[in-house]
Order: C-alpha cells, then structure tokens, then sequence
C-alpha cells in the first residue's frame, strides 16, 4: 500500500489469454502459408470467430489460402458455424481476389448455415459480378435474395441499376426496375412506398442507355411505367430526355404533351427543352414552327447556343430553306460561335440539293480557309453533290486526287463513285474500282453488291458475278447475295399464287376525291390545329386565362395547348434520311435486297415478277417499307394502272407505313398523267400548310409540269418564283419543262424569256432541251409562214 491506496495489477490469465491468441493466429497463418490446410488439426486449434476474422484479415496471406481456411471451418460443423460477420469478409475477399466462380458454392453454404449477410454486401457481389459480366452470378444473387425473403435497400438498389446500366446490361436493369415498382404498389404504407421507390438519378440514367441504343419499345415501357407511378415524379432531365427521345423518333404529340406537362407541374423548360422542341419539329417537317420558336428564344432568357444553332440550320437545309440557313448561319458567326463540321457538312448538301454548286464549292473554300476540321463526310458530299449537278468529270477527279494522297477516302467514297459509274454504263470501271476498294482495305458493303448487281442486269453482265467473288474480301456476303437472289428465282418459278379468287393486290374502290384522305389517312386533326391555328377558336376563353406571360416561347405554348391528351401521333411526313444498310447475313437484310431486286424489275418494266416477289415476301411476314411502295406505286403510274397505284397508296395507310416526299411526287405526277391538276393543288396546299412547306426540287419540277400541261400557267409562274425565292435553283429539268410547256401552248414568248433565263443562269442544256428547242424553232417558223400568208 502506498500512500493509503491498493495498487491494482492486471489478472495474468487475461495476458496469456491475449499471448496465446497471437501465437494461435501466428501458428495458424505460418501452416496455412506452408502446407495450407492439410496440416490443421480441430483438436489442437480452438476455432473460433475472432480468430477466424484475424485469419481472414491478414494482408500477408493469400486470397486462395484464407477461401481454404473458410472452407475447411465449414466442415467442422457442428462443432463451429460461420456468422454473418465472417461471411461478409470472405465475400470480400472474394471480390476482391476475382473468384467470382466461387460465390454460388459460398451462398450454398450460408443457406446451409441460415445465416443471412447485410445489403451492403450482396451489393458489393453484385457490382462485382456486373463489372466481371458474371450475369448469370448476378441473377443466381438476387434469386437466391428472394428466396431468403430479404432485399437491397432503396439507396443500394439505386447503385446496382447504374452499374447495370453503366455496363449496358439494360434488360436486367429493366427487370429490377420493374420488380421494384411492383413491390411499391404491393407496400400499403405511404411513406415506405416513397422511400423504396428508385431515384430519379438513375431512372434517367436507364432512360439514356435506351435511347442512345435505339430501344424504343423498352423505352416507352420503362417510361409508361414510370407515369403508371404516382408516387414518382419525373424532374427537369427526366422530361428533357424523354422530350428529346420522343422528338428523335418523330413523335412530336407525346413531346409536346410532356413539354405542357412539366409547366403544369411548376418546371420551368431550360434551353436543353427548347432544343430538344425545335428538334422534333424539324424532323417531323415543320421547320417554319421551329423558326418561330427560334426567333422567340433569341428574345428570352435563353440565349441559343452552338446546338440550337445546329439544330436549326440542319432543319432548313433537309426542307431546302438554304437562305435561311445561310442567314442563320451569318448570324451564328457574328454571335462568337464557331461553326463545327457537322454545320458545313449541312450546308454543303443542302447547297447541292438545292443546284446552289458554285454557292457550295464557295463554302467549302471557306472551310477550308477558317480551319475547319473536314471529314470524309465532307468529302463524301461533295463527290455525290457534284455528281448528281453534272459535274461528273470535277467529282472523279476530286476522288483521284483525295485517292492518291491517301486521306479523306472510306468505302462510301469508293461506293458513290461505283453506283455512278454503273449509272452510266461502265460496268467493266467500276468493277475495277471495286477491286481496287477491296485492295485498298475497304470493306465492299451490301450498297456497293446492290449497285453492281443492278448494274449487271441492267447491261446484261452477269458474267462479271464470278470476277466479283474472287475479288471480295467478305465473300460470305457476296455468296449471301447471290443465293438470295437464286432462292427468290426458284421461288417465284415454282410458287403459285394463294390469291386464287383473281383479288387484286391492292384493291382500291373509290373516286380521286379519296385521294385526299388516303394521303392524310395517317395524320391526325392535331396536326392541321398545330399548322393552321384552327384550334385558337375551340376554347378562347381558357387559353387566355392559361396564358404563362414570363414564357420564353408562347408560340411553343400555343402548340402543346393545341395537343389532344388521348392522342397518339403518326407524322405527315420525315426530313430524317435513311440509315446506310448493312448486310448482316441471310436473315436481316431481306426486306433491302427486295428492294434491290424490285428495282431491276421495274426498271425493265417487268411489272409482274415485281408484283409476285412483293407478294411472297409479304407473306413471308417481311414489312415493306416507304421505299418499296413509292418503287411499286410510281411503276404502275408510268404504265397508267391508276387504280394499283392509289390502291398501294391505301395499303401504306392500313400499314401505317408514314408517307414521305416521294409518296407525294409520284401521287401528283399521277394525278397530272389523269389531268386532275386541281387536285395537284389541293395536295399542295395541304403540304405547305401541315407539313412545314417542305418541297424539293423533284416535287417543284413535277407540279411545275402538271400545272403547265393543264394550263394553268400562273400557278406554274408562282410555283417557279416561290421555288427561287426559297433557295432552290432550278436545274435544267425545270427549265425543260417550263420552254416544253409554253412552247407546246404557243405562248412562244414566254418560252423563249425561259431559255434566256436558263442561259443567264449558267444552267446547262442537255439533250432534252436540244429536243425542246427544235420543237419550239419548228413552232416559230410556222408562226412565220402563217404571217406572211395573212
């Protein structure tokens, strides 16, 4: 005792108790390092948790030693039995180690000890299996957690659909996704339903992956089950990516629907909702109703940026609006923003389009000169822009020139290059070009086959097919081809048709004033609203009181107030352009060699083997597609089968086949053939008011033609004014037919104010007009003789 107190002193058995479980774990780690496990002996060695957690925790012990160990406690039961705790760490162990193929054996034996690990660690398997793409380890996980009745919680659930996500396993992401929802609905309590429900945050980030992968029907059932939802709210990037998906795919009713939606809903729509608006009214052709909301935003809030600017511009040049375009593009300069390639390459194939050739080599010369990245897209564009204007000999020369500096050249340079040179007839070059495509390391694609195979039907060079071969690296898709083509031959010989009734293909009962409704069969009251303003009148009273007056876009107001709710869309008409095709083997590329083969036939006017090879692919179950029935409908109006042509025309609207540009040239080139130009005009009308005031040059030649043959020589005069004030220059077929037309009236002055017009505008003569003139100088020297003998 010192100074009146005990002095205390630490129980010794409490020490050695301490030293003994080091020398144990010391013992135990030095065998397993050794010898592994064949050495411990359960007599001698006091197993337990604590020492089974040391063991398990040291760094200097190998990963396969320590799964040894856990195993070999495993079979000391019932005298030892892992808990939770252990398992967890062997778990991670295992993750870490990437013995992943040992996690199902490892849940077996936890289920044979009923023990359950905490969330965060069949999280952390989870994750683990998903970044290892161990898929099926990952669904044996969540099965074997339904079977134990446990589940994940929200905020760990929310983690494991972004790692799904993020690794692009989308249907089993989607799956989660469901389940959880259906357990919300199941779960009575109001509070655990809004807690269990997933974020925000990663419903978005599902929501993306579907998008950027195309997956529109998974994408509209993840969306219809999130609005099914009412406890779940989308927030702003919710809406602008589902606006945005929605106006990707043409479906501008549902994006307008969601866009008034969200104002309901006290959101306020940022410059990412305005684009994404613009966007799909661009796509779906209604540029002039882009244009109004652009001119709206520019006096808000929202300042447009490089991509509103993109977007804008890209819309005016696929309606061929290239003057504005070209203002819009001034003006994006002067703002600061620095044009992209993607904008030039824009501009350079609405120019050519639009027969504006020295307009478009002006601009590429600007490119060039601003330091503006050119592509082989660009490139591209200028080739088959110069091409298709008559330039011929400039493009093939412009292709030597980029072939023999190696740069700026892909297969689809070699495939332009190929399908113009079959155009022309020169088979024997263009499949040395082939040839040389294949030398060079370029991949001969389905389109490049298509175009030597319409070329060899066409000049009846089939000898050439065996050549082909030999020089196609990709023979499988060559012989793909060719067997294609040798099944459709014997099927058409040997098969009988099933219509044994003598029904027509397509049946059409009716009078030309159908027309009308057959065009407009896949278009909605809605659409003419949203063109016309008509629906302003409906209720005038509610749209005052309704008016938002800080709104950034009114004129984008007005519209989404014009969409019905019950409504589904189907759009008048795409500026979006068609996908490249790409031969994927015998299965997927049917419906493109149909077309392929379709064109052969009607191009030798063998309307009956067209007929019968659209007859067994359709009942083969192979969907058409607008290509085929504007191939199928302009053949029958060549041969002057009216009632075929308008009888496919009602077969794309049962379909719900969408019409586009060609589907309206070929009606009214058929309507012109039958002199019913006023219902030519009707379709115009309707056109310029519903669908944007999208016309092209082939659709400006062709009414120009009709209206001119029935004599209503204004309307044509207008129609010509209205094309150059859009634009548009007009080519030498627009000029042929207006000195075709006025000559053949005898309106000799008006065609020879035409000529000159055509020369002052440095359009050049062709054949045609060579014809023409001689015509119209036969014309003039009667008007003489019947002069003089007056």
């Amino acid at each position: 005792m010192r100074h009146g107190r005990k002095t205390l002193s630490p129980p010794l058995n409490s020490a050695s108790l301490q030293l003994g479980n080091i020398l144990l774990l010391a013992f135990v780690t030095k065998t397993l390092k050794e010898s592994g496990t064949r050495n411990l002996d359960p007599r001698s060695i006091p197993i337990s948790e604590p020492l089974v957690l040391q063991v398990l925790g040291k760094n200097s012990l190998d990963s396969s030693k320590k799964l040894d160990f856990f195993r070999w406690c495993s079979s000391l039961r019932p005298i030892y039995k892992h808990t939770a705790c252990t398992y967890s760490h062997i778990f991670r162990t295992v993750c870490r180690a990437g013995f992943l193929e040992e996690v199902p054996s490892l849940l077996n034996s936890m289920q044979e000890d009923d023990v359950v690990v905490d969330s965060e660690t069949f999280k952390l398997l989870f994750e683990a299996c998903i970044k290892s793409v161990k898929i099926d380890f990952a669904i044996e996980i969540l099965d074997y957690m339904e079977e134990l009745g446990t589940s994940l919680s929200p905020k760990v659930y929310d983690s494991v659909l972004v790692s799904l996500v993020r690794k692009k396993q989308l249907g089993l992401a989607m799956s989660i996704l469901f389940k959880l929802l259906e357990a919300c609905n199941d779960n009575t309590a109001d509070n655990s339903v809004v807690e269990s429900l997933p974020g925000c945050v990663v419903c978005n980030e599902l929501l993306v992956a579907l998008r950027k992968s195309d997956r529109r029907s998974e994408f509209k059932q993840v969306f219809e089950r999130l609005k099914e939802q009412k406890e779940f709210e989308f927030d702003i990037y919710g809406y602008n990516i589902c606006i945005h998906a929605f106006g990707c795919w043409g479906d501008l009713h549902t994006s307008l629907r969601l866009f008034k939606e969200m104002k309901e809903k006290g959101l306020v729509p940022d410059l990412h909702t305005y684009n994404s608006l613009i966007q799909v009214l661009c796509v779906v052709g209604k540029v002039k109703d882009a244009l109004i909301v652009w001119e709206e935003l520019k006096g808000s809030g929202h300042e447009p940026n490089e991509f509103t600017y993109r977007i804008i511009i890209q819309g005016c040049c696929k309606s061929y609006r290239m003057d504005d375009a070209m203002k819009i593009f001034s003006e994006m300069q002067y703002n600061g923003l620095i044009p992209d390639t993607v904008v030039y390459n824009s501009l350079l194939n609405g120019m050519f389009k639009s027969r504006k050739v020295m307009e478009a080599c002006q601009l590429f010369e600007k490119m060039v000169q601003d330091g503006v990245r050119t592509s082989c897209w660009t490139h591209n564009i200028l080739i088959d822009g110069l091409f298709r204007n008559g330039r011929a000999e400039a493009a093939y020369t412009l292709f030597c020139d980029l072939k023999k500096k190696g740069k700026f050249v892909d297969g689809i340079t070699f495939s332009v290059v190929v399908l113009q040179l079959c155009r022309e007839g020169q088979i024997e070059e263009a499949l040395r070009l082939v040839e040389e495509m294949e030398g060079g390391g370029f991949v001969v694609d389905l389109v490049t086959i298509s175009s030597l195979l319409i070329g060899f039907h066409k000049y009846g060079r089939w000898d050439f097919t065996e050549r082909l071969m030999k020089h196609i690296r990709d023979g499988n898709l060559v012989l793909d081809v060719l067997k294609w083509k040798a099944d459709v031959e014997a099927t058409m010989k040997s098969r009988k048709s099933k219509r044994k009734d003598h029904t027509p293909m397509f049946p059409y009962k009716g009078n030309l004033s159908e027309i009308m409704s057959l065009i407009g069969s896949t278009n909605l009251e809605t659409d003419a609203n949203l063109a016309s303003g008509e629906g302003d009148a409906k209720d005038e009273g509610s749209q005052l009181t309704n008016i938002d007056e800080w709104s950034s876009s009114p004129y984008m107001d007005k519209l989404a107030d014009q969409v019905k709710s019950d409504c589904h869309s189907s759009q008048l008409f795409t500026l979006a352009r068609g996908l490249r095709v790409q031969g994927k083997g015998m299965g997927t590329f049917d419906i493109d060699m149909v077309n392929t083969f379709l064109s052969i036939f009607l191009a030798k006017g063998k309307l009956n083997l067209a007929c019968k090879l659209f007859e067994i692919f359709t009942d083969m179950g192979v969907d058409p597609v607008n290509y085929t029935y504007n191939s199928m409908m302009s053949s029958f109006v060549k041969k002057g089968y009216f009632n075929q042509a308008w009888g496919v025309l009602n077969e794309m609207g049962e379909k719900f086949c969408p019409t586009d540009i060609a589907t309206y040239n070929v009606v009214i080139q058929g309507l012109g053939k039958m002199g019913r130009a006023d219902l030519a005009s009707t379709i115009l009308d309707k056109l310029m008011k519903q669908g944007g005031g999208y016309l092209d040059v082939v659709m400006y030649n062709t009414l120009i033609n009709v209206l001119g043959k029935a004599g209503r020589f204004d309307e044509a005069n207008m129609l010509f004014e209205q094309m150059r004030t859009s634009g548009i220059n007009p080519d030498v077929v627009t000029f042929n037919t207006l000195i075709e037309v006025n000559g053949k009236a005898g309106r000799l002055k008006e065609a020879h104010n035409f000529l000159k017009m055509m020369l002052d505008s440095g359009c050049t003569p062709n054949h045609v007009t060579d014809t023409t003139l001689d015509f119209l100088g036969r014309e003039i020297d009667r008007l003489k003789d019947q002069n003089r003998n007056q």
